[in-house]
């Protein structure tokens, strides 16, 4: 996780946050037709002469001044299927009204209420999307502008806080909608509305986000992920993507240290990346480059400019760019005529590096676990034990790195906690004598000591200690099970220097023993591995580098290749836990943590990839999506209803529905196979 580092004066105190409008662009995200047209008013609105003037300003200088012809405290204007149409809020509620410069200007729809903080997101269907908080009952609104018609497509309440702010992300990637709502009290929601192109019947939330007090405006940059926040004192950078981690860069703050004169009360974000800051009195415009390269405060260098508006308090703007022109409209909290600026092109003329957005494929988790009874870095790596007659009775295995192991069901209920230690990584076998009775395996890293940890499954599913075999490992990490046939258990054991060691299990009837077969190395550090039983082999994850292959026979070679690298964009490191799906066309399926994904491959030569995919949201079950992964594993048997095909199991490092500890997510086989099938069409 990134730690931010600022100097002793500076972090005296950071909190705020005001608003963004943004209207251009109009062809992102998705939706659907929504019904209840506003009523369409055509009354005229009066056509005053459009009064110009200079801005008073000490330094650069910004083209004259334009008033329009509307009073407003929040204004948006866009262009939708063609036609300039400007979004106003006033005393009276909300106005559509056809743009400044029509012949006659009209109004073409209203909605009555108290409304404050307008915000809009284009969709890709060519419509609208515009959302605003009404302040006497804090309900939030949404409609949609489609087809010459103000749509209602939500309206709820909000009770979680008071909403200073509203702005929209489309995220690319991953195919989702949502908006955040900007509370002033040191918190933030992020409510999802659409996914897959499809909207929710109920936005659900998908994230809860520690911002300073006093927040005051955000804004979004769609094209990196990133969610701007302000407050008093400071202006932050968040990940706005809702399973990216917590941390937060500070972007700017205010003098002496900054750039900041005053509080600021709106933020966008320029198409060149930048970030526009309003100041609220004396009124100023603030142009924040985002770069790579920081300070030693760990600021962004402060070389944007500023432009002077005047000694009047203003409340909120909205920007629009056309034809690489850029216009803002600043209104004030009280309804007043609003002011139009035009930014000089020297402004826009220094674009950062815009990432292309590519589509990343979903399957949806369908249970998961209880979450850790601790909070951090807790669940590590999971493993599924089959029922021997019975599949809905299966169990799921996961390690605890602070206390041992945890067993579940196939609801996700803990069923059992073995508090044998810090362990690492499990797997399991079948079918090896334990006091006299037929038993499977499962064998743990512990930490501790360095040793393997052994565990005795029933055939009613229930884990029994089974004692320790110890190793000569001096950091013992990643582990998996290797069973040539049914009479032969093999472990694979590694340790951070890159040591791999294979132990053979013995079992006399009453315990079990193992004894150390042979040794391999891999360069870097190791964790994750799977050995395919079938064919005898072993595939061993180096955390930095890629996936190594060997051959897992006790007495094959040591020497391995290395058959898959990390790119930085399909597999991006760290490779953490490895899987693998035996059958006439067998997978191997590696966590791609770097990314949050997961990519699958032919599980034999030339090991070609076949898919790359993340696991997502369930807003109709309320189950977040995984990120961070660290272990997973698969099969392809049976596992009980909704499970027929099989399942992959995955740690999820940010349990987020609710903010609590880490768990498993629990997906259909099926789901992946689907994917695959789409791919191949």
């Amino acid at each position: 996780m990134k730690k931010l580092i600022i100097t002793a004066a500076i972090s005296s105190a950071l909190l705020g946050c005001g608003a963004q409008h943004i209207a251009a662009n109009n062809n992102h995200a998705s939706t659907n037709n929504a019904s209840n047209s506003a009523a369409a008013n055509t009354n005229a609105v009066n056509n005053t002469a459009i009064i110009t003037a200079t801005a008073k300003n000490a330094g650069a200088t910004l083209p004259p001044l334009t008033l329009l012809p509307t009073s407003a405290h929040h204004f948006v204007q866009a262009e939708v299927a063609g036609q300039q149409l400007q979004f106003v809020l006033d005393q009276r509620g909300l106005k559509v009204l056809a743009a400044a410069g029509a012949a006659n200007q009209q109004l073409l729809a209203s909605v009555a209420g108290n409304f404050v903080r307008l915000t809009s997101q284009p969709l890709d269907d060519g419509s609208l999307l515009l959302a605003a908080m009404e302040a006497d009952t804090q309900s939030l609104h949404l409609w949609l502008w489609q087809n010459g018609q103000l749509q209602s497509q939500l309206q709820q309440a909000i009770n979680s806080r008071v909403v200073e702010d509203l702005c929209f992300y489309h995220s690319g990637p991953n195919q989702q909608l949502s908006l955040f709502l900007l509370g002033g009290r040191g918190g933030a929601d992020q409510l999802l509305l659409q996914q897959g192109g499809q909207w929710l019947k109920k936005p659900v939330v998908i994230r809860e986000i520690a911002v300073p007090y006093d927040s005051k405006a955000c804004a979004v940059d769609a094209h990196n992920g990133a969610l701007y926040v302000s407050e008093p004192n400071a202006i932050w950078r968040y990940q706005a993507e809702p399973e990216a981690d917590e941390s937060r860069e500070l972007l700017q703050v205010k003098q002496p240290f900054g750039a900041i004169n005053s509080e600021i009360v709106a933020l966008s974000v320029l198409p060149n990346g930048h970030v526009l800051a309003l100041e609220e009195q004396p009124a100023r415009l603030l142009q924040i480059p985002v770069a790579s390269e920081k300070t030693a405060a760990g600021l962004s260098q402060p070389s944007g400019q500023s432009w002077p508006l005047g000694d009047e308090e203003v409340a909120a703007m909205s920007v629009v760019t056309t034809a690489n022109i850029t216009q803002v409209f600043v209104t004030s909290e009280h309804p007043a005529t609003v002011q139009q600026w035009t930014l000089p092109a020297a402004a826009m003329s220094t674009p950062v590096a815009i990432k292309p957005v590519k589509s990343i494929q979903q399957v949806q988790p369908t249970a998961q676990s209880q979450a850790a009874s601790q909070r951090g870095d807790v669940i590590d790596d999971p493993a599924i034990w089959h029922h021997p007659t019975k599949p809905e009775l299966s169990r799921i295995l996961a390690t605890d790195k602070r206390m041992g192991l945890d067993v579940y069901d196939m609801a996700g209920k803990r069923l059992q906690q073995l508090a044998v230690g810090r362990l690492n990584n499990v797997d399991v076998r079948y079918n090896l004598a334990w006091k006299g009775k037929p038993h499977d395996v499962a064998v743990a890293s512990l930490r501790n000591n360095n040793s393997l940890q052994l565990f005795a499954i029933a055939p009613d599913g229930r884990v029994n200690v089974a004692g320790q075999i110890p190793t000569s490992m001096q950091e013992i990490y990643g582990l998996c099970l290797f069973q040539p046939t049914a009479a032969q258990i093999y472990v694979f054991v590694n340790d951070k220097s890159g040591l791999v060691e294979q132990y053979q299990l013995h079992s006399d009837g009453q315990s079990w023993s193992g004894q150390k077969v042979r040794s391999l190395q891999v360069k870097g550090q190791p964790e994750g591995c799977v050995a395919d039983d079938k064919r005898q082999q072993l595939y061993v994850g180096e955390e930095d580098t890629g996936i190594w292959r060997f051959d897992a026979a006790a007495d094959a070679p040591v020497t391995g290749e290395q058959i898959i690298l990390v790119d930085g964009a399909e597999l991006v490191d760290d490779v953490e836990g490895l899987a693998f799906a035996p059958g006439e066309t067998p997978y191997l399926l590696a966590s791609s943590q770097g990314d949050d994904s997961y990519v699958l491959y032919q599980g034999v030569a030339p090991y070609r990839q076949l898919l790359k995919f993340r696991v997502t949201t369930n807003p109709t079950l309320g189950i977040d999506g995984s990120s961070e992964t660290d272990g997973l594993d698969l099969t392809v048997r049976s596992l009980g209803p909704g499970f027929e095909q099989g399942a992959l199991i995955v740690q999820d490092g940010r349990n987020r529905m609710p903010e609590q500890g880490q768990n498993l997510k629990y997906v259909p086989w099926q789901a992946v196979l689907d994917l695959l099938k789409t791919n191949n069409n």
